[in-house]
C-alpha cells in the first residue's frame, strides 16, 4: 500500500517542491512505496526557477511539478495522506484543514526550513542556498525512507518523525 506524504509551504514555490521532488525520487532509487506531494496554504501559482534548477542538477523529475492549494487534499479522491510535513514557519502556524489518511488522521510535523529566496549575493547566491536547502531535506527524506512506514503505529511514527526534525 502507497504511503502518501503531503509537504506544505505557505506558497507551495520552493522548499514543499523540493521537498516533493527529493522524496519521490529517493523513493523511486531506494524501491521504496512512498508517494510524496506539496500543495501551499496561499500558493503562488509558479514554482521558483531555483528550485527547479536544484532539482534537475540532481538528477530529479519535475515534470507535471505546479503550484497548488493545500485543498486538493481534502477533497474528495484525493490520495489518502499517512504523513503531513509543514517545511515553513507560517505554513506551521495556520490552521490546516482536515486531512484523512487510510486510518483516520495523518500524523503531522514541522521540519522547518530557512527561505533560500531571502538569500543574498544575487543569483549565485540564491543557487547556493537552493542547493544546501535541497542537501538538507534530501538527508532528512533519506531518514523518513529508512523507517518501517508500514509496520509502525500513529504513536511510533510521530516521535520517529519528530526525532528526524530535530537532526
Amino acid at each position: 500500500m502507497t504511503i502518501h506524504v503531503l509537504i506544505l509551504c505557505t506558497h507551495n514555490s520552493a522548499r514543499s517542491v523540493l521537498s516533493e521532488g527529493m522524496l519521490n525520487h529517493l523513493a523511486a532509487r531506494l524501491g521504496r512505496d512512498v508517494r510524496a506531494h506539496s500543495a501551499g496554504s496561499a500558493p503562488s501559482g509558479r514554482i521558483n526557477p531555483f528550485a527547479l534548477e536544484a532539482l534537475h542538477n540532481a538528477g530529479v523529475e519535475t515534470g507535471g511539478y505546479r503550484s497548488k492549494s493545500w485543498d486538493e487534499f481534502s477533497a474528495d479522491g484525493a490520495p489518502p495522506l499517512s504523513i503531513v510535513i509543514t517545511v515553513c514557519d507560517s505554513a506551521a502556524a495556520e490552521s490546516c484543514p482536515v486531512f484523512f489518511g487510510g486510518n483516520g488522521q495523518p500524523v503531522k510535523v514541522h521540519w522547518g526550513y530557512p527561505d533560500p529566496s531571502n538569500a543574498e549575493g544575487g543569483d549565485e547566491g540564491k543557487r547556493r542556498a537552493f542547493e544546501l536547502t535541497r542537501q538538507a531535506i534530501g538527508y532528512r527524506m533519506l531518514q523518513l525512507l529508512a523507517l518501517p512506514l508500514g509496520t509502525m503505529d500513529r504513536a511510533a511514527l510521530q516521535v520517529a518523525l519528530a526525532e528526524i526534525g530535530r537532526s
